[in-house]
């Protein structure tokens, strides 16, 4: 694999004085204001800052300018890194790697994530990162630096990887290969007639060699990526869950190849063939990779879905002409247009036109806000049926979206104290099982009435104790709760919050808002004594027919409902932010909140109680 020459440029410092949201925002416009420094996010939470360096940074320039600031900073001993980790299929490679990792001298801290197969390293300032990849290289667990994005850049998250592809793949062709070994071995165990018929029609030798041909290509094709991971573990010493798998199955394979081609030298009371006990073991296991790998990409789609809420272009007005371009040449400072139905881009100001946009995504609340010139919009919100105009004042990495996607990330690779536990008992658990199984075999071996049975009971112990289940259990547990949490609007800060939310007792909601359902609707109507509901609700649809405003489309919607035609107006007026006025058979019908009824001089009912 290719190697970087260099550590990547990322800092992480502690900031002083951070008491609120407005704190951290403009903590980070003095950081981004330093020469050198292309990126800054800061975390209230952590009272860190995480800064993407250039050419031409000065620690120096830095610290002066955030003392300047009211924001005093401090360094966080050696540089943040994130990378990827290759080969690990189980708890135990998760161990062995970041045991691997916190031996080298170059490494501060380092911590390993199964599920995600990636590693959050704290690398020494004067660490060769060079270095740090040869180790891993020799030790079997490659990095690679997973570089964090430039601010300007418009995708934080790298195209997802679809992992359980192969895996069905190789499964499928394993399965195909071994249905026919199982059905002949197994079937005459089930059905004594069908041993009896394959014994006269083909004989035990053409069994076996077709069993033989079979399950050699099961080890051979799907099977191979055990056999290209544990061999190598067992000569370094560092046997792991494909060590485990080797073993058996080369001895349930071995043994069977000296049973059909060398019978003489087998015990009369051995002469058996396990072929399709390795060839069950490999699928089984292909099928337990593909069902994690699924389980990953699933887990992992909640965040995708987020970032897919961004769209993929933008219109750009440069030089008093509208231009549609990529996010990626958008900078802060461009105006853009926002047309009815978009999303919004990026982050930014409005500085022209007016329009209702559905925030719900980000503040649970159920109506669209009204926006006007000098009001914020948030990239991945939806627009009304108004045009506006606004200025860009965060892209990339900078924008609230990426930071939600960039906080559920880093949920999601926390590592629970409950998984710190079995990352312990993994990486003793395989040379373990190799004592039992080897001694389970000598017990048999010597004292067992027959050697073949020394074989079947070693294999087994290999075979039956495989530690994925524990290794992947709490991360890939993590993965779902996180990624299922996000799908339905819940963020967690801190993956840990997961285990500790297993001793709540209560919940407190701040506001209402975050419990509606993000869109309006009409839950009664009490109309008066000189006219019935549907009367009043047929006006009232007539009068908001031609209304953009999200109140009027569900009156519309109740009407429809009902199967009623709103009634034809001849005149309409619409108030910003009160209500409209309509003319219908001469008579004024207005329709709006109560404020904008008191002061049209209208008699206003009590107010209406909830449902």
């Amino acid at each position: 694999m290719p190697k970087d020459t260099t550590a990547p440029a990322l800092r992480r410092y502690s900031v002083d004085n951070l008491t609120c949201g407005s704190c951290v925002a403009r903590a980070e416009a003095a950081l981004a204001a330093v020469p050198g420094v292309e990126s800054a996010v800061v975390n209230l939470a952590m009272r860190r800052a995480d800064l993407r360096i250039g050419a031409g940074f000065d620690p120096a320039a830095l610290a002066t300018a955030m003392t300047s600031a009211g924001y005093p900073v401090h360094p966080v001993d050696g540089v943040a890194l994130r990378t990827s980790v290759g080969n690990l299929n189980c708890g135990g490679c998760a161990s062995r790697a970041e045991k691997a990792l916190n031996a080298l001298p170059e490494v501060l801290e380092a911590q390993v994530n199964l599920a995600l197969k990636r590693a959050d390293i704290r690398l020494a300032d004067a660490g060769d990162w060079p270095v740090v990849q040869a180790a891993m290289d020799k030790a079997g667990y490659p990095v690679a630096d997973l570089d964090p994005p430039r601010t300007d850049s418009p995708d934080p998250e790298p195209e997802a990887v679809d992992e359980a592809a192969p895996m069905r793949r190789a499964f499928g062709i394993a399965a195909a290969l071994t249905l026919p070994v199982f059905v002949m071995e197994m079937g005459g165990h089930l059905v004594p007639a069908f041993h009896h018929w394959q014994m006269a029609t083909f004989g035990t030798f053409p069994l076996h060699l077709v069993q033989f041909l079979l399950t050699t290509a099961v080890l051979a094709g799907p099977g191979r990526v055990f056999f290209r991971l544990g061999v190598p573990a067992l000569f370094k010493g560092a046997p792991e869950m494909n060590s485990l798998v080797v073993l058996g199955t080369s001895a349930a394979w071995a043994w069977s190849v000296l049973v059909t081609f060398a019978p003489g030298i087998i015990p009369e009371t051995g002469r058996f063939v396990y072929f399709e006990a390795a060839a069950v073991i490999v699928t089984l296991i292909l099928l337990g990779r593909w069902l994690e790998a699924r389980a990953r990409g699933q887990a992992g789609a909640a965040i995708r879905g987020l970032m897919a809420l961004r769209p993929d272009t933008a219109h750009r007005i440069a030089d008093g002409t509208e231009t549609e371009v990529p996010l990626a040449d958008l900078g802060r400072g461009d105006l853009i247009r926002l047309k009815p139905g978009e999303r919004v881009a990026v982050d930014g100001t409005v500085t022209e036109g007016e329009t209702h946009i559905d925030e719900a995504m980000l503040t649970g609340e159920p109506l669209p806000v009204a926006k006007r010139a000098g009001d914020p919009v948030t990239a991945g919100t939806v627009n009304g049926t108004g045009t506006i105009v606004y200025r860009a004042t965060a892209v990339g990495t900078d924008t609230v979206l990426a930071r939600i996607v960039a906080m559920v990330e880093d949920a999601q690779a926390t590592r629970l104290p409950v998984q710190s536990l079995i990352n312990r008992v993994t990486a003793v658990f395989v040379p373990v099982v190799l004592a039992i199984a080897a001694l389970a075999a000598l017990g048999w071996l010597i004292w067992g009435p027959d050697p073949a049975k020394a074989l079947v009971i070693g294999v087994s112990v290999l075979i039956i104790a495989c530690p994925c289940a524990m290794g992947l259990a709490t991360p890939v547990s993590i993965l779902a709760g996180t990624g299922r949490a996000a799908e339905l609007g819940v963020l967690f800060r801190k993956g840990d919050a997961l285990q500790n939310l297993s001793r709540v007792d209560l919940i407190a909601f701040d506001k209402t808002g975050t419990l509606t359902e993000g869109r309006p609707s009409v839950t009664a109507i009490l109309p008066t004594r000189d006219c019935d509901a549907d009367t009043l609700l047929t006006l009232a649809a007539g009068a908001e027919t031609a209304s953009e405003h999200p109140l009027a489309r569900a009156i519309l919607a109740e009407a429809k409902a009902r199967g009623l035609t709103p009634a034809a107006v001849d005149r309409f007026e619409a108030v910003t932010g009160g209500g409209v006025t309509a003319t219908l058979e001469g008579e004024t019908l207005r329709v709006g909140s109560r404020a904008f009824l008191q002061q049209a001089g209208v008699a206003v009912p009590p107010q209406i109680p909830p449902p």
